[in-house]
């Protein structure tokens, strides 16, 4: 076996190895050479090498959220550390744990104008859950740093980062380890909920005759049947769910922008919940946020182990447990009232579906036309990866099957690394991986394509409408030169070259027919990666929308 010289690399790759931490996204460089000879060494880690940092944080992220446990981040000193931050933000935000160890020069070397050379520690300092300076030396206080960042990127399920500084010479190995480090567990946390307070809880839920749940994005198969049930078989509830959820039942509403945009004032006040619950990460929907600012209910629950976010300016009760576990307590002491709530909104459900119907059968051939095909053509059992922006909008006004895993990047909802995210989400998750995006999107993360691990059966269908369309949907929207310029960002860009260049399969559809035709085609191969992209008009995408919810009144 071959080792860094180094004393402290060595400590790092013992540490990491130990508690099983074995996912390495590397970015070349020289500072970091002792850990990369480390772990590209040693044939328990599984490594990665993905040059530019941005997509490489992004490709970690989506490994990291499939497998629920931390991928680690390993880069050069300099520059190239600052470009992991908007991953590392949205594992924040996410709740997602990755771990970047950057390579630094000596203490000594810093602010005295040296190369490629930056002030690294503390760098993410506002979205770390934990920052573990190293000093040059091995020593038990910098084992014990970086055990720590590594157990709270697991209990935490975050972000967090050590700084190890490095002199050269940096290339050196030798055949036995010099150092032997120490490993400290991580503290075992058994979250269970207090009696009184589901008792409190309980008789407060008993009297009320409306009771919202609304379920951000979560986890494939992660809340029991009987829960699910339990909410479905209550007339008192109304389950709203969106199509990052990851939740599904047939009584539940998960096209919350069809079923609300209509409300009148009236119809707001009636729907207003006495009790809100919400678990799960960030809710797509603004309109369900707007209603519930402005109609507060009278109490709002959050059920979650680490974060309760007073979204709705709300917020009565945290309970620091996972749901299924608040639910198993909490459900049994529950009594079920009479209630016409669900009857109501579900009413209003039927009635929206047919208007959609309608509305979708007659509109031509636009983004939202090419949504309703893309969504219905996609493979049962399959993983959704989706962008940001107007991808994500438009994903939840259709119906999706219940057997399709989605996924999306709202912790902080940016566009910029949305593919690198599906990338390593496909390459964590064997099942078959399509992933839809923008072309403003596609094209701001174009270097995730600079993968050799891409899947053969990963799918790109492309959206391509010329420029950012969400700008022409939001407020402001004017048919000027400054509008087309710095908001929407007009351009005639295609990925054909791209595909051509990462050997990516390539065809493209410009209307129902050749749509339907190229959808086959691009499931049927799985030799290569494959890219559809679709072709939609710039101008009209914004008025076939807003017209859909005038009609749906």
């Amino acid at each position: 076996m071959t080792y860094p010289k180094i004393p402290l690399a060595q400590s790092i790759l013992q540490i990491f190895l130990a508690k099983e931490i074995i996912n390495i996204i590397i970015s070349p460089g020289s500072r970091n050479a002792p850990l990369t000879i480390g772990f590209a060494s040693n044939p328990a880690f599984q490594c990665y090498s993905i040059a530019d940092e941005r997509a490489a944080a992004f490709f970690a992220l989506g490994i990291a959220q499939q497998t629920r446990k931390p991928t680690v981040l390993v880069c050069t000193s300099g520059s190239a550390l600052l470009n992991y931050y908007p991953a590392f933000a949205e594992a924040f935000y996410s709740q997602i744990p990755l771990i970047v160890v950057s390579a630094d020069r000596p203490h000594s070397k810093i602010d005295i104008g040296d190369g490629q050379t930056i002030r690294q520690g503390n760098v993410f300092a506002n979205h770390s859950l934990y920052n573990a300076n190293l000093l040059e030396e091995v020593s038990e206080e910098n084992d014990r740093k970086i055990n720590e960042a590594i157990n709270t990127a697991i209990t935490k399920k975050g972000p967090v980062h050590i700084n190890a500084p490095f002199e050269e010479p940096l290339y050196e190995t030798v055949s036995v380890l010099s150092v032997n480090s120490s490993i400290f567990a991580s503290a075992k946390v058994n979250r269970t909920v207090d009696i009184k307070d589901l008792q409190d809880s309980a008789s407060i839920w008993n009297k009320a005759s409306q009771k919202l749940i609304l379920i951000g994005v979560n986890e494939p198969n992660s809340i029991a049947e009987e829960t699910i049930e339990a909410f479905a078989n209550d007339e008192s509830v109304v389950v709203m769910t969106e199509n990052t959820s990851n939740v599904s039942h047939e009584s539940f509403l998960s096209n919350i922008d069809t079923i609300i945009t209509p409300f009148t004032a009236e119809d707001f006040d009636a729907f207003r919940p006495e009790i809100l619950v919400t678990f799960g990460g960030m809710v797509v929907s603004k309109r369900i946020k707007a209603f519930l600012r402005k109609y507060k209910p009278k109490q709002h629950w959050h059920i979650d182990t680490l974060r309760a976010y007073d979204t709705f300016g709300c917020l009565t009760k945290h309970f620091e447990v996972d749901p299924n576990t608040f639910f198993n307590a909490f459900l049994p002491l529950t009594s079920k009232i009479e209630s016409n709530y669900f009857s109501q909104l579900n009413a209003v459900k039927v009635l929206r579906k047919e208007k959609h119907d309608i509305y979708l059968a007659k509109i031509p051939f636009t983004d939202f036309k090419v949504f309703e095909k893309v969504i219905q053509s996609l493979p049962q059992n399959s993983q959704l990866q989706i962008s940001n922006s107007s991808a994500i909008r438009y994903a939840q006004l259709i119906p999706i099957d219940p057997s399709i895993e989605v996924y999306c990047n709202r912790g902080t909802s940016g566009i910029d690394g949305s593919t690198s995210t599906a990338i390593g989400a496909a390459v964590a998750n064997a099942k078959p991986t399509v992933f839809i995006t923008g072309d403003i999107g596609f094209l701001y993360d174009s270097n995730a394509l600079w993968n050799n691990y891409i899947p053969k059966n990963f799918k790109i269908i492309l959206i391509n409408n010329g420029g950012g369309g969400i700008f022409r949907i939001l407020p402001g929207h004017s048919e000027t030169p400054v509008f087309n310029t710095f908001f929407e960002t007009s351009h005639n860009l295609t990925a054909e070259h791209l595909a051509k260049m990462y050997n990516l399969d390539y065809n493209i559809a410009n209307d129902e027919i050749s749509l339907s035709k190229g959808l086959d085609l691009l499931y049927a191969q799985n030799e290569k990666p494959s890219v559809l992209e679709v072709f939609t008009p710039t101008l009209d995408n914004n008025t076939i929308l807003l017209q859909y919810f005038k009609e749906l009144e």
